[in-house]
């Protein structure tokens, strides 16, 4: 499945990047991903704060 989004207000937090865009129900849905190498770490939640707190809370398994 294809999972073209554009994202909007965009934010960094260490090395995880916030993000809303809308889900293909035109649903408004804010993804958390980790840019570091080889981590893997993404996961979509309902609201932003959860999204931010995701991001807060990761450490990478891989170092």
């Amino acid at each position: 499945m294809s999972a073209n989004r554009r994202f909007r207000n965009l934010i960094r937090i260490g090395p995880v990047q916030v993000g809303t865009a809308y889900d293909h129900r035109g649903r408004e849905k804010h993804t958390a991903a980790c840019t570091a190498p080889r981590c893997g770490f993404s996961a979509d939640y309902d609201s932003r704060a959860a999204a931010e707190l995701a991001a807060r809370t990761h450490r990478c398994a891989v170092r």
